[in-house]
């Protein structure tokens, strides 16, 4: 997509989420913060994190507005398995007109299956273009087919809860992190104590 900067918006309190994080909104900040501190594209923002209450992506959207951003400025990256449950999200399908979406394959969904469940969404979606995207037109969905890894915080919980390693899903940073404040039923600090945050 040849984007300048990647921000990742840890939700203060996610409306659709079944389960409790079991971890603090700090935690989860912190978490996301050691992911990218090798990565200088990306960035971690506290914006969900700072304003009370459900985290709705409208609402994001339109701070980012309020700041300047323009709705072809601004690309919200997600997954397949999310996107599949678009049609339940607050302010559907208002909010898709605040942004371009880009939609990552996701190992258990493929784009077609999450694609398929919002029919009336088709005239919107299109392959990756080459290069940037430019100009003030409508706001699109991207729809990206590529091979990512099967990982996710219900496999990286199930894991540690059990005892086994995680150091294959997540980076070293964060393992460490969570095995130092017992997140997510880490019962050992297997990774010592070098740690910053």
């Amino acid at each position: 997509m040849a984007l300048e900067e990647i921000v990742l918006m840890p939700a203060h309190d996610q409306p659709l989420r079944l389960l409790e994080p079991r971890a603090s909104v700090y935690q989860r900040f912190a978490l996301a913060v050691l992911a990218v501190e090798d990565r200088p594209e990306c960035h971690v923002s506290d914006m969900e994190l700072v304003r009370q209450g459900r985290s709705y992506t409208e609402d994001t959207l339109r701070a980012l507005h309020d700041l300047g951003w323009r709705a072809s400025q601004l690309f919200f990256i997600l997954g397949s398995d999310a996107f599949a449950g678009i049609a339940a999200w607050h302010g559907y399908p208002g909010f898709l007109d605040l942004a371009h979406f880009v939609v990552i394959a996701r190992p258990g969904i493929t784009i077609d299956e999450a694609t398929a469940r919002a029919p009336e969404l088709r005239p919107r979606m299109c392959p990756v273009p080459r290069g940037a995207v430019t100009g003030d037109g409508p706001t699109r969905i991207f729809l990206v087919h590529a091979q990512t890894r099967d990982v996710s915080s219900t496999t990286i919980r199930e894991r540690l809860a059990s005892g086994q390693p995680i150091d294959d899903l997540v980076p070293a940073a964060v393992a460490r992190h969570i095995y130092k404040h017992h997140l997510y039923g880490a019962v050992d600090d297997l990774h010592g104590e070098d740690e910053r945050i």
